[in-house]
């Protein structure tokens, strides 16, 4: 059950990154290191010892209170939305926004494009369906915004096996993904790709 004391009562941490591995940022501010979970892109986007600003959202329950991180505002209000679906909890809010981003799932729910969000893992035909028809008409304000570059293949797989994914898997899918995409140097890209590819089934 939720504080609603509690939550928002941390809107944003700034610091320097002790840690960035997987979906967890630890992030110092003044002496205390918060863990906050990430989409892996986000993780891959920064390096330990550098200065950040993470928007956050704080998830209370009885027994556990979360920090769910991300880069900017934009990403934090789709998140908040996601969360607001039935059947939607704060993980597979952040599944959504590992698999999608903000303009991909703003032009998914114009396009009445349920399918999009069924093949992210841990969203079935009922709640996608629901993602739709709550998120109608509250994204118009999402702006476009290109992904940051980083070294082909690599960071993908760190991400990959981070996420829990078998390493011998993801490399055979990563290969299929970068063999597909030659010219494609995107993270993010190729990380949404890879997902997709492996779905729920190869996680250990």
């Amino acid at each position: 059950m939720r504080s609603p004391s509690l939550v928002g009562m941390i809107a944003s941490l700034r610091g320097t990154v002790l840690e960035a591995l997987g979906t967890t940022l630890v992030v110092d501010v003044h002496g205390v290191g918060y863990a906050v979970t990430v989409t892996p892109d986000h993780a891959l986007s920064v390096r330990s010892g550098e200065e950040v600003l993470v928007h956050t959202a704080m998830v209370v329950r009885e027994d556990d209170m979360s920090l769910f991180g991300f880069p900017d505002r934009e990403r934090l209000e789709v998140f908040d939305l996601l969360r607001g679906v039935t059947g939607v909890g704060p993980k597979s809010a952040m599944g959504v926004l590992a698999a999608l981003a903000p303009e991909e799932i703003a032009a998914a729910v114009s396009n009445d494009d349920d399918a999009v969000f069924r093949r992210v893992s841990g969203i079935g035909p009922k709640t996608a369906k629901l993602i739709v028809v709550s998120l109608t008409g509250k994204l118009i304000a999402v702006r476009t915004s290109a992904p940051r570059p980083t070294a082909r293949g690599a960071d993908v797989l760190v991400a990959l096996v981070g996420l829990g994914y078998q390493e011998r898997a993801a490399q055979a899918v990563l290969d299929d993904v970068l063999a597909a995409r030659p010219d494609e140097r995107q993270t993010a890209v190729l990380l949404r790709a890879a997902l997709a590819a492996l779905g729920p089934q190869t996680v250990r």
